[in-house]
């Protein structure tokens, strides 16, 4: 019985190993099969919306083509795939101050440090060929994009706009929808004038005329210009429009008073000089004589001189010179306020110039800058 008990255990040996080694096996390849299939399942197809594009384009700029905006006007420049960090960026002509920043990979924004130009024509280039712009895959622009824009100029009634609120007229202007950037745009602004005194004399007043050319806009001009070292032309150009801009943008106010001097030609003759809203010098003064009246209206002081040699001809033919003239302010032609050594004043005794006593003439003098109105009434 030992015997037959130990043959069978003997002999089931091999038929239990195998089992289990099949079994082993078995489970290795189903397992196997398992990280097998796992690997494969993680795999991710190829598609086409996860490759990168392989060529480089220009999707937009902005400002667009050949269009006219506003000197707010934002640079960008638009493509289909990021930049690689070597490539070179657009360029700007004319040169502007500023630089380019990334608004997202694909999106250029050029932030600029002072306002554009009105009136002024800008190109931007990106870069194609080889030496171009180059995307993160490696792609170049086939050939270079190039756009341009215009910057609007400023109309009459901007340029007053911008002038009442800096402090060069007698006038405010409240925009109807204040902005934090409204000051540094070409645009023209709704919203309303209003005088800035309650009690200005009519004779100043009824020169306003809002949009149009007219000499209280002169007059402004011509201050502005020479409180910024610009030509006093009176004339709103490129370099008033710009520096305007500039001042607007930095909220930068007439650090002067506003003043307007008015003639009265009824005797006893006299000028009034009025700051800020206020008569602050009131003088007697002699203008022109019935054979070379003082023309009547109103002009800007356009040259002045603490003193000059005054040279002319005299209703009779004959030539005068007269040195050491003082404080002379020209406002037309040459017709000036200025002092001169008469026996009274009051009553037409000049040439034409509005005279009045040295003293007088040294307390309006400063009165007077180069932009001043002056008005004469009968």
């Amino acid at each position: 019985m030992v015997g037959s008990h130990a043959a069978k255990r003997k002999s089931s040996a091999p038929w239990i190993l195998g089992t289990v080694l099949s079994a082993i096996v078995i489970v290795g390849l189903i397992v196997g099969g398992f990280v097998l299939a796992g690997r494969r399942s993680t795999a991710v197809p190829t598609t086409a919306s996860t490759v990168p594009p392989a060529t480089l384009v220009v999707m937009g700029t902005a400002p667009s083509n050949e269009t006219t905006v506003d000197s707010s006007a934002t640079i960008r420049v638009s493509l289909n795939q990021a930049l690689a960090e070597s490539s070179p960026l657009p360029s700007i002509s004319p040169t502007l101050p500023g630089s380019w920043e990334h608004l997202s990979p694909s999106m250029l924004q050029f932030v600029q440090t002072s306002p554009l130009l009105p009136g002024q024509t800008v190109t931007v280039t990106v870069p194609g060929g080889a030496t171009g712009v180059v995307g993160t895959t490696g792609a170049h622009l086939a050939s270079s994009v190039v756009s341009t824009f215009h910057i609007a100029p400023l109309t009459s009634l901007r340029v007053e706009q911008l002038l009442a609120q800096l402090g060069y007229l007698p006038l405010n202007f409240t925009p109807s929808t204040p902005s934090a950037t409204a000051g540094a745009s070409t645009a023209e602004q709704s919203g309303v004038f209003s005088w800035r005194w309650t009690n200005l004399p009519t004779s100043l007043t009824s020169l306003w005329v809002a949009g149009q050319p007219n000499v209280l806009l002169q007059g402004a001009v011509m201050r502005f210009q020479d409180a910024h070292g610009l030509a006093t032309d009176g004339q709103a150009g490129p370099q008033l429009w710009s520096q305007l801009l500039s001042d607007a943008a930095a909220d930068k106010h007439n650090p002067d008073a506003y003043n307007y001097v008015l003639v009265s030609m009824s005797t006893p003759q006299h000028l009034s000089v009025w700051s800020n809203g206020a008569v602050v010098k009131t003088a007697a003064v002699n203008t022109g004589i019935t054979v070379s009246p003082t023309d009547i209206g109103t002009w800007p002081v356009y040259l002045r001189y603490r003193t000059q040699t005054m040279r002319g001809t005299n209703p009779d033919g004959t030539k005068y010179e007269d040195p050491g003239v003082p404080f002379v302010s020209y406002f037309y032609k040459g017709e000036a306020l200025h002092g001169f050594i008469r026996p009274s004043y009051g009553t037409p005794q000049s040439l034409g110039c509005v005279e009045m006593t040295f003293a007088d003439a040294g307390d309006v003098w400063p009165l007077t800058p180069l932009g001043t109105l002056v008005t004469v009434l009968p």
